[in-house]
């Protein structure tokens, strides 16, 4: 069953195959090279990607708080509310946050029926404006160990917008 000539064959399609798996490898070596040694500086980067990230920042020109209270609409905050009503309601009921009618002066952790985590306490006593807009920037910066999972509103505009139309909400 197996002479001579099955035996070549076979050895002779196993060398070509792994003659061919050898060539493959080294064209591919060839075209898709990604450094290594011998090529040498001249072949380092084809292009330059710019990022953020790159030059020197210059930094926003700040804006106190009460010229940006000045300029804040309602009408825009209530838009900027649909990123809050997946957790929070307006109409006095808990739901994974707690509700957010009359938030604004409000005393924090003072929703009846609502668990807080006390992580809150850190921001201040009162929902003021001020402390409104510093802790919605970044809630987990504002209140470190806080249980709010939201990120956070980094425009100001989109902040004092939403407060604006908070405090249109009363109590």
């Amino acid at each position: 069953m197996f002479d001579t000539m099955t035996m070549t064959k076979v050895l002779g399609g196993f060398c070509g195959a792994l003659l061919i798996y050898l060539l493959g490898n080294m064209s591919a070596e060839a075209l898709y090279h990604v450094g290594g040694e011998g090529h040498g500086e001249e072949h380092a980067q084809g292009y330059v990607i710019a990022t953020a990230d790159e030059g020197p920042k210059e930094e926003a020109p700040q804006v106190d708080f009460a010229t940006l209270m000045a300029s804040a609409d309602a009408g825009k905050g209530e838009k900027v509310f649909g990123k809050c009503r997946a957790c929070h309601k307006i109409d006095g009921n808990n739901a994974t946050g707690p509700h957010l009618d009359g938030v604004v002066n409000r005393a924090i952790d003072s929703v009846d029926g609502f668990n807080y985590s006390g992580a809150l306490l850190q921001v201040g006593e009162t929902w003021t404006p001020e402390n409104l807009f510093h802790f919605l920037k970044k809630p987990k910066e504002a209140a470190p160990g806080t249980t709010m999972g939201f990120a956070g509103l980094p425009k100001d505009a989109d902040r004092v917008n939403l407060i604006a139309y908070l405090e249109t909400l009363g109590g």
